[in-house]
Order: structure tokens, then sequence, then C-alpha cells
């Protein structure tokens, strides 16, 4: 009888180790693209180094069934129907991770966690091409079946057959389950299982990111959401925050760019609009014509980073100044956020009106919070639109918030600061034109999405030029984030962090200037300020770009790792890995990267 139990114990154990192999292989499969650059022995590292987080996540499905089978009841039916109740119910929980898993991956960059249950609506669902969600749908029909047609074929039957345990043998059983922890803990030292064990290869994160169990890796990540603390210790140095002081030091507010102190400011941030797509840095021609074109008539930073790789983590790193998070993003927690500087606040402290224009849901990713917060008087968002042109996916078409934009400076007390944040050019990349980029390829679409971005903010800028208020304002034009698209680097790449910024008006005194100092979008606020003549900073995170003895360096962050760019070359550190894994600079700058990213910890700790 013991023996039986001991048997079955083991089957429903093999059942879900299979599971998940077939799952990780499905994985590979899905994403081709980049598992076709893999050599066999790699693909059979991570199958290897998968099977621990397997069987971990193997353990944590069998302890139910273990307390079932000790169980000295008589009634066997009963206990059988449970279990089949317990395997449908853990499985479909199992596939719905993994079939969602495979299409964010190629979103996010990252394995699934919580996070992207922040972003969970309808419009997430509307940027997945159709014919993507028919593959997905078929690909969670064919798991979930065929698995449970195996259990009720091969491992139901012998739990009904089972006879009914002696009370003697119960604590036998019981201890076998107790066993569990061993695969579960998946270690006998002080650390408990992660995902740095499935890391083997040192310049692809994606064979890395392939080992990982995706079930595992998400109830890891709601087991810690909530407590989520970053470490103290990661700058072996005492006092980080004054290594960050001296890197953020600024001597003076650097030559002037603008015709008057207090000028009107329009702060555009364009969606995705990655360095790759435009010609002057380097990216692909003919993509952004009218950007191309204004990029002589203002100043142009082409050294410049997002610091994150979402639009909310860009909005506080450009608003406030503040970096992104590698496991979070403070947005999500207005307690923290409230206590966080504003450039709005700054600037209406020096007399300017404040708006931020939207074509979307102002609601999406706890925006609207943020955004009130920050001190913006008035907030302009799709309901604001008449419903004939509230028809895309994620809100107004950007052509028509452009001319909203035109309308409310129009109408504006002087000095105004006016933000606006566009869409179009985000997934499923929906655009009033007629095609130019032919393919209905994602990158194709992305790219054409991009071109009617660019043509809309070509007609805003040629609109302005005609407004009584434009000799008297500053435009500044940057992005939210980078993009996958064009290429396909991996997520831990500069390419995919660098963006625009160009800063132009009737208020800019220099024309078809380039500055090549490294910066990114936490610079803006400082550099802004010093432009205005304001040298209280609020922002720690901050430098003065024109600053002419300004240390130049950016810090973009990933899914649990960062970059860190100088004059002396680039480190990227992977927290999953615990080491680097790209390393160009001296000791000097590795030290002020970790100094960077321990005050950012510290900071954020606190709040």
């Amino acid at each position: 009888m013991l023996k039986e139990r001991i048997k079955l114990f083991g089957l429903q154990g093999l059942f879900w180790i299979t599971f998940f192999i077939i799952s990780r292989i499905t994985f590979l499969f899905y994403h081709f693209d980049q598992a076709s650059s893999l050599s066999f022995k790699e693909i059979g590292t991570i199958l290897f180094l998968g099977l621990r987080m397997d069987l971990a996540m193997t353990g944590y499905w069998l302890i139910l069934t273990g307390l079932l089978l000790t169980a000295p009841v008589q009634n066997i039916k009963f206990i059988a129907r449970l279990h089949g109740f317990i395997t449908v119910l853990l499985l479909s929980i199992s596939v719905t991770i993994v079939i969602i898993d495979l299409e964010l991956y190629s979103h996010w960059g990252f394995r699934m966690n919580t996070t992207p249950l922040f972003y969970a609506g309808p419009e997430a669902v509307a940027s997945v091409n159709v014919i993507r969600l028919v593959i997905l749908f078929v690909l969670f029909i064919a798991l979930l079946a065929s698995f449970i047609l195996f259990y009720f074929k091969f491992i139901s039957k012998k739990f009904s057959s089972l006879l009914s345990l002696p009370l003697v043998w119960a604590p036998v059983m019981f201890l076998i389950t107790g066993c569990l922890f061993i695969p579960i803990r998946s270690s006998f030292s002080v650390a408990p299982l992660n995902t740095g064990v499935v890391y083997f290869h040192k310049t692809k994160i994606f064979p890395n990111h392939a080992g990982i169990n995706v079930v595992w890796n998400f109830f890891r990540s709601v087991s810690s959401k909530d407590g989520l603390k970053y470490p103290g210790n990661f700058f072996e140095g005492s006092n980080p925050e004054e290594v960050v002081k001296e890197m953020m030091r600024s001597e003076n507010p650097g030559p002037s760019l603008l015709t008057t102190s207090k000028p009107n400011i329009i702060l555009i941030i364009l969606e995705s609009f990655t360095a790759k797509i435009i010609e002057p840095l380097g990216g692909l021609p003919n993509i952004t014509p009218r950007l191309n074109q204004l990029v002589h008539e203002g100043v142009l930073f082409d050294n410049f980073y997002a610091s994150g790789d979402r639009t909310d983590k860009g909005l506080l790193a450009i608003l406030s100044a503040y970096p992104a998070q590698p496991l979070s993003s403070i947005i999500k927690y207005p307690e923290k956020t409230q206590s966080l500087p504003y450039l709005p606040k700054s600037l209406a402290s020096l007399g300017y009106t404040t708006s931020f224009v939207y074509g979307g849901d102002i609601g999406f990713a706890n925006m609207e919070s943020y955004l009130t917060t920050a001190g913006f008087s008035h907030i302009t968002e799709d309901d604001d639109f008449d419903e004939s042109i509230d028809n895309s996916k994620w809100g107004v078409a950007d052509h028509f918030v452009f001319e909203r934009l035109l309308q409310e400076s129009d109408s504006a007390k002087n000095p105004f600061f006016k933000v606006m944040l566009s869409l179009s050019s985000h997934e499923p990349f929906e655009v009033p034109m007629e095609t130019v980029i032919k393919g209905n390829d994602e990158r194709s679409l992305f790219l054409n999405s991009c071109l009617y971005t660019d043509k809309s903010l070509g007609a805003f800028i040629d609109e302005a030029k005609k407004t009584s208020w434009w000799k008297n304002t500053l435009i500044v034009i940057t992005a939210d984030h980078g993009h996958r698209f064009p290429n396909a680097e991996e997520l831990k790449d500069k390419e995919r962090f660098k963006i625009p910024m160009l800063w132009l008006g009737g208020a800019i005194t220099k024309q078809d200037t380039v500055i090549h100092t490294l910066s990114g979008q936490t610079d803006i606020a400082n550099t802004l300020l010093g432009q205005l003549s304001n040298t209280q900073s609020v922002f720690p995170f901050s430098k003065n770009i024109l600053d002419t003895h300004v240390t130049p360096f950016a810090v973009y962050v990933f899914n649990n790792g960062f970059g860190y760019i100088d004059v002396k070359g680039e480190t990227i550190y992977d927290f999953d890995y615990k080491n680097y894994i790209k390393q160009e600079n001296n000791a000097e700058s590795i030290l002020a990267g970790k100094a960077y990213m321990q005050s950012l910890f510290n900071d954020y700790n606190t709040r």
C-alpha cells in the first residue's frame, strides 16, 4: 500500500517535470529567432540548468499531492476526485503563465513576474497582433488539453484504485512529502534558490532567461512584491551619496542657449522613439524626415539615454529626475512618489502655469495619481477629445493631440510649461495614414507608426512657428524610452536605451549645434533649471549637461540589472547573475556605477 503511493507520488512528480521541460522547449521554439543562434551545447546547458528550477517548482506543486497521499482516509474516490481538481487547477494556472510569458518576453525582454499585471488591461491585449493571439490560443489549448488527457489516462485511475493507508504508514508518507523542501530550496546553504542558478552565458542574456522556470519566477515575484527592499550592501564604500553628489556637481550653469530667462517650455515626449530610427543619431534613413530636418534648427544632444524601458519609468525620470529601478516602478506606490521632487512644481514656483496633454487613458499605470501630485494644474486625456476621433486601441491619434497642444498653447497664460506624451507609435501601431512602409510584420508597422508621428510633429512645429508665442518658446523633444525594433538587441544592450533630445524654438539662440556629452532623462530637470538661472536644485540624481565641468555619464536600468556608460567605456551588471556581464571601464568607473545604484536603492528603501 505504501509502495503504490510512493510510485504514484513519483509519477505525479514526473508529470510536472515533463510539463516544465516541454514549456521551456515551447519557449525556445516561440523565440526561434533568438534560439536559432545558440549552439547545441548552449541549448543543452539551458535544459540541464533549468531542470534545477523545474524540480523546485515541481516540489511546490507536489506538496498537496503528498498530503493527500498521506491522509489515512477510507473514501479514496473523494481523494482521487479532489486531487484531479487540484491538478487541473494548478495546470491551468501554469499553462496560463507559460503562454502569457511567451508573448510578453517579446515586448519586455524578461521572464514574466508581477510587473506586467500592473499594466494589464484591454489596451495591453490590443497591443498583440491578431495572428499572434491565435497562435497563443492554439498553444494554450494544446498544452492544457494534452496534459489533462495524460493525467486522467495514466494517473487519475491509479489514485482511484489505491487502498486505504494504515495509520502506521502515514508518518512515513508525511516524511517523504516533507523531503520536498530539498528540491524546493535546491540548496543546503544559507542562500535559497534564485534565478542566478541558470545564468551561464556571459555575453547573451537570452540563453540565461530561457533557463528560468517562469511559473516559479512569477510566484516568487508575487511573494516578494509587497516587501521589496533593495540591498544595502551593493556598494562596498561607506557613503555612496557623497560619490553621487560629486558626480552631479555643478560649478556653473554653462552657456545660455536661450534669449530669455523665462521662456515658455513645451516638452514633447514621443512614445518609443529610439535613436535607431533617427538618421542624425546613426539610425535608419527616411523614417523621421521631419525630425532629421529639425535637428539643424536647434541643439541636438546625441549621447542621450533613457533611464528605463517603460513609459511610467520615463515620466518619472523626466519629470522627477528619478532613475528607473531594477525590480519595481516607484509610480506604483503613491506613498513613495508623494515625497519625490517634481519639475512642474519647481517651474510653478517660478511663475509658470503647468499642464499635461495626452490622448490616452491617464489612469493607466497610476499616471493620474503621479501627474496630479506632480502639480500639473490641468491634465488633458482621452475623455477630453471628441468620441469620433478616440478610435484607436490606445486612444487619440497623435496628430489630433498635437492639434490640441497647439490650441491650448494659444490660450495659455505666459510663461507656460506644457508636457505632451504621444502614443501612436505604441503597439499595435495603428495610425490614420496611408501605409508608406509596406508589410504587416511588427517591425514594418512600428516604422510606419514612427513615420506618422514624425509627420504629425513636423506639422505641429510648422503651425507653432506662425503663433505669437513661438519667439518666446523653448521646445524640448525627447522619448519616453527606446524600443527593440528595428533591430533585435537584447534588453541589456545600450542601443535599446539611446533616444533623442532636441531643443529648438524661437527662444533658442543656437542652431545646427550638437552636444556630445553623455547624459540621460534624469538630467533634463537641472539642465532646464540651469538655463532659467535656478541654481537651487532639489533633484539629487540630475546633472546640468551644459555645465562646462560636468561629469559625462549615463545610467540605464533593465529588469534586475543596469548599464553604466562613461567616456572610458561601459559596464553592465546583472543582479541575477550577481556579476558584470560586460566590463570595459576602469575601477573608478565601476565604483561610480555601484555608488549610483546604491544611492538609488537607499533612497527608494527610505521613501
